[in-house]
């Protein structure tokens, strides 16, 4: 009996999976960006009135972090096509700590929205000043700043899973695996150091390292794709 992911060609699933990884990168790069530019770190006065000043900019940041994480999902489902051959268990693995940081994301989105309720001047926000205001938006933007980095702990440790499953499948060069599995923990130390460690700016190496992992892997999935030989071996060794 053959698996479903025979009936699609490896090299259709290992570039559509390396088209919407890299759909994920301008969709976070954009939001980040505009995160950063809109928020004044320490400053909620001028803070709300950057977002009150660039409103649609502000929502276009929102909607491109929803449209990341909802692009995710099918990402880390071509993955497991791709990939449960290998290995069924650690496929799955793979699967479930990918999806599970998606509702963590998606939830925390919510922080960030409330920054535009508190300041849309409805009526049942007048027992409140406007530094009040202020400093509860503020408020939330933190707290959306740290709900992202829970999530971080599980876009660090689907890693690990991918990693060993590319490391040993055959299908691409090893040296991959081995970045991703890298990568897992320097996402986990960008977790680490911004909670226990939020000065020491020196451990945002890590972080660089992470996205060296994943757009190799991204990258040699639109060029090269997979070794096709291999994974038809794989299906055979696996009926």
């Amino acid at each position: 009996m053959t698996n479903r992911s025979s009936k699609t060609s490896p090299l259709v699933l290992a570039r559509v999976a390396g088209i919407l990884g890299f759909s994920v990168l301008p969709l976070g790069s954009f939001a980040g960006y505009v995160n950063n530019k809109l928020v004044v770190v320490g400053d909620a006065a001028t803070t709300a009135q950057n977002i009150l000043a660039s409103e649609t900019l502000f929502r276009l940041g929102f909607v491109s972090g929803l449209a990341m994480y909802a692009v995710f999902i099918p990402y880390a489902l071509v993955l497991y096509q791709l990939l449960e051959r290998v290995n069924k268990s650690q496929a799955r693995l793979m699967l479930v700590l990918a999806l599970v940081g998606v509702p963590i994301a998606m939830i925390n989105q919510v922080h960030q929205s409330a920054a535009l309720l508190l300041l849309s001047g409805a009526d049942y926000l007048q027992v409140f000043s406007a530094e009040q205001i202020h400093a509860q938006v503020m408020l939330f933007l933190e707290l959306h700043k740290h709900g992202a980095l829970v999530g971080v702990i599980f876009w660090g440790l689907w890693l690990f899973p991918l990693g060993w499953l590319v490391f040993k499948s055959g299908c691409f060069p090893r040296v991959l695996g081995v970045l991703l599995m890298i990568g897992c923990f320097g996402w986990l130390i960008v977790f680490l150091q911004r909670f226990l460690f939020p000065g020491f700016e020196a451990m945002a190496a890590s972080r660089f390292a992470a996205h060296v992992a994943e757009l190799s892997w991204g990258s040699w999935l639109v060029i090269k794709g997979v070794n096709v030989e291999r994974w038809n071996a794989l299906a055979r060794e696996s009926t």
